[in-house]
């Protein structure tokens, strides 16, 4: 084949194997830098770049590939008047250009970086073949990843040139890769200006599609999963069996993953129904746990989401088999659990493959009309050491613990939340109210008997010395809530008149 090559990667990944294929196939090589080295201890027939140019890298090699002679065989089209230039000032065409750019991502996460390392770090000549590449891919093969070098390789080996639709998606995947790129080094230098600013001054978002779902929150609206690509979050895990996940399997799925989350030191369960638990409870083995999740409310329960922090083992798949549910989230599932999960064809099996939430760098975005509304992750714990005690009754240590199991599960819920927990298991969830006071009376009424000896958390302030008389007559023998009311004093005098246990923790998880 009479063709040219020119291979400058930063990763180096597969350039050498790639690089003999190309040999082989009689494709001449280009080469600069470090590649060119890697090129040359391997013994593969390459010319030096400056070999081509007739000028030496110069400027601690900030600039070697910067030249007509390579841009022009790289932009040249394949038309009379261009192959008429091209001659004329020996220009020779290259037609594969193979290119990973400088590990400016890599360079900027890593502890104490100087601001002069990081510039370093932009490349500028990468960028640019990549760019002339794509942008000439009428004639021209650009590879940006090498997981392409294959596919790639294949085709010259195969049909002697790379296919037209081939070519046209690597341009695709070159565009996005310099746009990544860009995207990285403005976000940057905009947070070098305003260390301190939470939010940059434009949010330039990446993230990959991994797959169309079934439908959106409705059949007749379309929806898809777009992934960030953080290691260890529930996006970058993987479907195991079961139909095609939807965008509302997606939404329980994750306040699921989050809520057991909160408990990577014991053994967690949470059934999830229509984004709220109905369902939530610790236990000594997964499935301990999941049955006692299930005593919270099995009747909503039948067609939900149901989430572990641990592997999902067979004794705990022989439970969970014998009700119906859309799916289950775990870290894993061992041998025999997917072999009992796996008769229930429709049973959508997801592992995360971690036994916590990674802790990636989204944000919570929400669309409105002509706009986006951005906040932080809330991700704070304040533990029950720094809660401030407002009543004469004193916890014990096991009071704490109690109370801190029913927190950490009311912050997930949405909407004027309340639960009502024993032996840290969920025996009361109210939800989804427009009045905080209704959502005291669905929990209480939902513990029934249970209730007495049992501890209650607020998501927001608690509403009312009323409810609190409610739950004191129900037998709640101590609350957790924020505080922040105009009548936080009638409520904690309220508590102290009724012989109840009250701590504030002055943090709000009021969810919309």
């Amino acid at each position: 084949m009479d063709l040219r090559a020119v291979l400058s990667v930063s990763d180096k990944q597969g350039i050498v194997e790639f690089a003999k294929g190309l040999t082989a196939l009689g494709i001449e090589l280009i080469s600069t830098g470090g590649t060119y080295k890697t090129l040359i201890d391997a013994n593969i027939p390459v010319t030096y770049v400056s070999e081509v140019t007739g000028f030496p890298e110069i400027m601690e090699g900030r600039v070697k590939t910067l030249h007509p002679k390579i841009h022009g065989g790289i932009l040249a089209r394949d038309c009379d008047e261009h192959r008429k230039q091209a001659a004329e000032n020996e220009i020779q065409f290259i037609d594969l250009v193979v290119v990973n750019l400088y590990p400016f991502k890599e360079t900027i996460v890593k502890p104490g970086v100087s601001f002069a390392e990081a510039i370093e770090n932009i490349d500028i000549g990468g960028p640019t073949m990549v760019r002339a590449a794509a942008k000439n891919q009428e004639r021209v093969t650009i590879i940006v990843d090498p997981k392409s070098y294959n596919e790639v390789l294949d085709a010259l080996q195969k049909e002697g040139k790379v296919p037209a639709a081939l070519r046209q998606r690597l341009a695709a995947e070159a565009f996005a890769h310099t746009a990544e790129y860009d995207r990285l080094i403005a976000g940057y230098l905009e947070q070098q200006l305003d260390p301190g600013a939470v939010f940059p001054l434009v949010i330039r978002l990446s993230a990959n599609k991994v797959q169309d779902l079934r439908y959106g929150e409705n059949p007749q609206q379309h929806a898809a999963l777009y992934a960030a690509l953080e290691e260890g979050t529930l996006a970058s895990g993987k479907q195991m069996q079961g139909k095609e996940l939807s965008y509302n399997n997606w939404m329980d799925m994750d306040v699921a993953w989050a809520i057991v989350g909160e408990f990577p030191q014991q053994c967690a369960t949470v059934i999830i129904k229509h984004a709220n638990p109905c369902g939530a409870a610790l236990g000594a083995t997964p499935i301990e746990a999941y049955q006692r999740a299930l005593e919270t409310d099995p009747v909503t329960a039948s067609g939900g989401i149901v989430a572990f922090n641990r592997v999902v083992d067979g004794a705990c798949a022989r439970s969970l088999s014998e009700r119906y549910f859309e799916g289950i989230v775990a870290p894993e599932f061992d041998q025999e659990a997917y072999e009992i999960l796996g008769e229930k064809l429709a049973l959508r099996l997801y592992a995360v493959g971690c036994q916590e939430p990674g802790t990636d760098s989204s944000w919570k975005i929400k669309s409105v009309n002509g706009g986006y509304l951005v906040q932080e992750e809330d991700r704070g714990k304040d533990p029950a050491s720094e809660w401030k005690l407002v009543t004469y009754k004193k916890p014990t240590a096991n009071d704490l613990q109690e109370l801190e199991f029913a927190w950490q599960v009311v912050k997930h819920i949405k909407s004027n939340a309340i639960v009502v927990s024993r032996n840290k298991q969920a025996i009361g969830i109210g939800a989804g109210q427009m009045n905080r006071d209704f959502s005291v009376n669905i929990a209480l009424n939902q513990a029934g008997r249970q209730v007495n000896g049992a501890y209650l958390a607020s998501d927001a302030f608690f509403p009312s010395p009323e409810s609190l008389e409610e739950a004191a007559k129900a037998g709640i023998r101590a609350i957790v809530q924020p505080g922040g009311s105009v009548r936080d004093k009638a409520v904690i005098d309220a508590a102290n008149n009724l012989n109840m246990i009250m701590l504030l923790t002055n943090r709000r998880y009021f969810q919309h």
